[in-house]
């Protein structure tokens, strides 16, 4: 009877452990911040969001921790890039949610140099626009009774990247120049959107060292282009970029690829506007 009992006790522990919906809100895991945004956005009080990627920490460079790679395993949804965050893809392999998976809903570049695929498909506001549809029918899917919530934040969320759309779009008509000099090759979706030549310093990881040829070609086309600006970025080393903007005597100034959560009151909205009127100044848009 006491064996029976303690074993009782053990099963009725797992089964209350056995995700963190359990407890109430449903759970969702996202990678990274602007995958984070898109499901506040869609999700709003309904659900619990969790970017597994903490402010200052490169997305590139996650390495989930055993709280973490639990959260992932027990997660309602979880919303991810493949290829981006290897911690992340081993522990998606294991999780008992539905997943959400960036290129099951949008094609991605090929990596302008190096192998594999570009994965900063989030800065362009259209192609955010398709991941958000694709993530909500994943949530809804997971949660059916939340569908009117879900779809209700999903439509508030498709119109505020249209009028981004607009705005980049209006913003970027008419520039002196269109070559845009980058830290690393994060930028190129926006470049394709909006009609800019982006020149990257380093390749699509931000730990890539450039070689000497190439500093050299990045230093011919940005005096061809006579650009103004050459731009870095808040979490990887501005060193490179420095050097080149003395060597060319222009100013620098720092352009998010928004991978990470930013503090205070700014969101992926804002801080792609603070991008659109660097690139207007720097470019001599009018």
């Amino acid at each position: 009877m006491v064996k029976h009992l303690a074993l009782v006790l053990v099963l009725a522990a797992a089964t209350a452990g056995c995700g963190p919906q359990s407890a109430g809100k449903p759970v969702i895991a996202a990678s990274f911040y602007p995958l984070a945004w898109i499901a506040q956005q869609v999700a709003g009080d309904r659900a619990k969001v969790v970017n597994l990627t903490s402010p200052g920490t490169e997305p590139h460079d996650l390495e989930l921790t055993v709280s973490q790679t639990a959260t992932v395993t027990n997660a309602r949804v979880v919303f991810y890039e493949a290829g981006l965050q290897p911690s992340v893809d081993a522990a998606v392999e294991n999780t008992t949610g539905k997943v959400a998976e960036v290129s099951a809903f949008v094609g991605l570049l090929p990596a302008a140099r190096g192998k594999g695929t570009d994965p900063h498909v989030w800065l362009d506001p259209t192609q955010m626009s398709k991941i958000a549809n694709g993530f909500t029918a994943t949530l809804i899917a997971a949660d059916p009774d939340g569908e009117e919530t879900y779809r209700s934040g999903l439509a508030v969320l498709q119109r505020q990247l249209a009028q981004l759309d607009r705005e980049w779009q209006r913003g970027l008509s008419t520039c002196t120049t269109r070559t845009v000099i980058v830290s690393h090759d994060a930028f190129e979706y926006l470049g394709r959107r909006y009609d800019l030549t982006i020149v990257p310093i380093a390749g699509v990881s931000p730990d890539a060292e450039p070689s000497a040829q190439q500093l050299a070609k990045v230093k011919q086309i940005a005096q061809d282009a006579k650009v103004t600006t050459i731009f870095t970025e808040p979490l990887v080393s501005s060193a490179l970029a420095d050097t080149l903007a003395k060597d060319l005597g222009v100013t620098t100034q720092v352009l998010t690829p928004i991978e990470n959560e930013p503090g205070g009151e700014a969101d992926y909205l804002s801080l792609m506007r603070g991008n659109l009127a660097l690139l207007r100044t720097a470019n001599g848009c009018s």
